[in-house]
């Protein structure tokens, strides 16, 4: 049986929802970002004690094939973020397309009408939370974090930054105070 969870976006989820599975004795066949495998079906009445728990640690089931789809969308994009890894060349449009196998117009109409954010403007604000984890870990270059997010220039990246935070990649370095949001709160 496949269950999906919202707000699954590392590591420590992953480790956090398996603990709250092997506690309530459900076996699990395999798990990801967003998504448990169990080995068998599991009864309504356990689903119910399952959400519940999954609640109390953040998480949440996912029902519905449009939510799971989002989910989907989120934690690629995530993960792609978190590998520092994206050309300058690089489409959000034709990732998610061959990742998902769908029409790019159909993944970012579905988002936009559940989300009530664009597709783009989620991807550049979980770059912008990136960039901000990068400037306070303090081991690159704005011009190194430029390139390995995708920024065709450092003044593109600074741009983006200062739109999104209302400061320069500088200037939020230099606060007492860094307003960083959890990732699954972008």
């Amino acid at each position: 049986m496949k269950i999906f969870i919202k707000n699954m976006v590392c590591g420590r989820c992953i480790s956090a929802v398996e603990n709250i599975f092997n506690d309530n004795n459900i076996k699990v066949k395999n798990i990801n970002l967003g998504e448990v495998e169990t080995e068998s079906e599991i009864s309504e009445t356990n689903l119910q004690v399952l959400e519940k728990c999954l609640q109390k640690t953040g998480f949440e089931r996912i029902k519905d094939s449009a939510h799971q789809l989002i989910e989907k969308i989120k934690n690629l994009i995530i993960v792609k973020i978190s590998e520092l890894d994206i050309d300058e060349n690089f489409l959000l449009s034709e990732f998610l397309s061959s990742k998902l196998h769908k029409d790019y117009s159909s993944l970012s109409k579905t988002f936009s009408q559940n989300e009530n954010i664009t597709l783009e403007q989620f991807f550049i604000l979980q770059k912008i939370e990136k960039v901000k984890e990068l400037l306070l870990y303090n081991e690159f270059t704005l011009t190194e974090i430029a390139g390995k997010l995708g920024y065709k220039s450092v003044q593109h990246l600074s741009s983006q930054f200062r739109n999104s935070t209302g400061f320069t990649p500088t200037e939020f370095k230099k606060l007492k105070v860094h307003n960083r949001k959890p990732l699954d709160q972008v």
